[in-house]
């Protein structure tokens, strides 16, 4: 499956990626991060000792005392000592090693790869998006790192990242962390933030390929004591649900946490400098106001949406709902105002300026938009009153909200099993990324569709001919989810002809 995805601006990236150099530098560096690891898990196995011994554990310890007969800890040491070879290659001479293939007179076909060529097969255009995956299959995570050309429709894989967890969030960002710094902080970057089922956020560099260890990782860091699985003010103890990064303000970085907290990052120095706890349940999604740097959203399984201050954390406006938060936008076209979409299939219409005491008013508007969990949502960047939503139902959706008259524009079945992400491109208003249980993620030119056309004519379409939709670019997973497929029923010519004299 693929549970979450980001676009990434054109010219983020670098041209001309670099190779994964292990110098002395980083060498010291990721055995810092791996000492670290180890640390961990020689407390968490040191606590497992300590418990009290139940039955099943001296059955355990009977069973590893009938295994000491066969001394196999000293079984190495044993052959050695007595100089015997033992295996398959038991008979055959000693093994040479060379320093490299160049050097191994049995190695006759040589790489000469044409640095050049490699280097023209790694290039990113500033024509070109990037778009991240956050993939899971068969228990392994990855992060697929794809390159989008617009104009040839092409969508690949460049390069990818191994997870250590299942991830949950992306959130892209540019600022050069404590990690790694560069002379001149204005320079832009190209990193990736991500939350896992693990309490802790790994920032992995995008320009980087075959990439071992993330740039830096918040969380725990203090190893002079235990790690508390009690919530504080230092660290989260629980899984990272979502991740907000402040354009405004390019070193902080918001989470939330299925421990019931808000934390803010400062990237400087690679520690949490603020932990917010004014929910009483998982804390769902965060966003950052679009205009005012300090000011940000939240949103909770406790039903409810928090707007407050990053620097007054007391005075809190609330808006409590009927059902679980599932995710948030702010309006870019109208910052006063915000999205909630929620478990119940609703999604709501808020204006922060309609409150009193700290307490929320009434929906601008309610919409209906799907019978089971709106699981994905996103707000068109470039267009005013298109939004995007997705459901565990399968259906993507198109909807104008202009005048705070939400109507459906559009709904498609690309048959990717349960909708988990969508998101518009930054780039091109009518560009949108969908991604879902079954592994596959779509590109879907909107403009292609006369539904979308006609619902917002008003926006500039002179590059677009009315020409007939044209299949989206994929990316397929061959192991695909046949169960999910089974259910998913594309609409046929007659319900695409209704709905488009719906909208109109």
């Amino acid at each position: 499956m693929i549970s979450a995805i980001q676009w990434i601006r054109k010219g983020a990236a670098a041209q001309n990626p670099k190779k994964y150099d292990l110098d002395d530098k980083e060498y010291l560096r990721i055995s810092r991060l791996a000492a670290d690891q180890l640390e961990d898990a020689k407390k968490d196995l040191k606590d497992a000792e300590a418990m009290a011994v139940d039955p099943a554990s001296k059955s355990e310890k009977k069973e590893v005392d009938e295994m000491d007969q066969y001394n196999l800890d000293s079984y190495d040491a044993e052959v050695e000592a007595s100089n015997k070879k033992v295996g398959i290659f038991s008979n055959i001479k000693d093994l040479a090693y060379y320093e490299n293939d160049a050097e191994d007179p049995y190695i006759t076909l040589k790489h000469n790869l044409d640095e050049e060529e490699e280097k023209k097969e790694l290039e990113i255009l500033p024509t070109d998006n990037m778009l991240l995956a956050a993939k899971t299959e068969d228990e392994i995570s990855q992060l697929e790192i794809h390159v989008f050309e617009e104009n040839q429709d092409n969508l690949y894989v460049h390069h990818d990242i191994m997870l250590p967890s299942f991830p949950l969030c992306l959130e892209w960002l540019d600022f050069h962390t404590d990690a790694n710094k560069v002379a001149d902080q204005t320079t832009s970057g190209n990193y990736v933030a991500i939350g896992t089922f693990e309490p802790d956020i790994e920032i992995w560099d995008l320009d980087t390929i075959d990439i071992m260890f993330p740039e830096t990782i918040l969380g725990y860091t203090d190893k002079s004591k235990k790690r508390s699985k009690k919530v504080n003010n230092d660290y989260h103890v629980d899984a990272i649900m979502d991740l907000a990064w402040n354009k405004h303000h390019r070193n902080f970085l918001l989470s939330s946490s299925a421990d019931g907290t808000v934390k803010l990052w400062d990237l400087n120095v690679s520690k949490c400098v603020q932990s917010y706890n004014h929910h009483r349940d998982k804390v769902q999604s965060v966003a950052w106001h679009p205009t005012e740097p300090t000011v940000f959203l939240s949103g909770s399984f406790d039903k409810s949406v928090c707007v407050l201050d990053a620097r007054s954390p007391e005075n809190i406006t609330r808006w409590q709902l009927n059902s679980d938060v599932e995710s948030l936008r702010w309006d870019p076209h109208n910052p006063s105002n915000f999205y909630v979409a929620l478990e119940s299939g609703v999604i709501q219409y808020y204006d922060v300026r309609q409150a009193a005491d700290g307490v929320g008013a009434k929906a601008i508007f309610t919409l209906q938009a799907h019978d089971d969990a709106v699981s994905a949502l996103d707000v068109n960047p470039l267009i005013p009153g298109c939004i995007a939503t997705g459901s565990s139902d399968k259906y993507i959706k198109i909807w104008n909200t202009a005048d705070n008259k939400p109507s459906m524009v559009t709904s498609r079945n690309f048959e990717l099993g349960r909708i988990f992400s969508a998101q518009f491109c930054p780039d091109s208003p009518f560009q949108l990324a969908i991604a879902g249980s079954n592994g596959k993620m779509h590109v879907w030119d909107m403009a292609s569709n006369a539904g979308v056309r006609q619902a917002f004519r008003h926006q500039s379409l002179a590059s677009v001919a009315p020409i007939e939709e044209k299949k989206p670019v994929t990316t397929v997973d061959d192991a695909e989810d046949e169960d999910d497929m089974e259910d998913d029923e594309p609409l046929n010519a007659q319900d695409e002809d209704d709905m488009e004299e719906d909208s109109e």
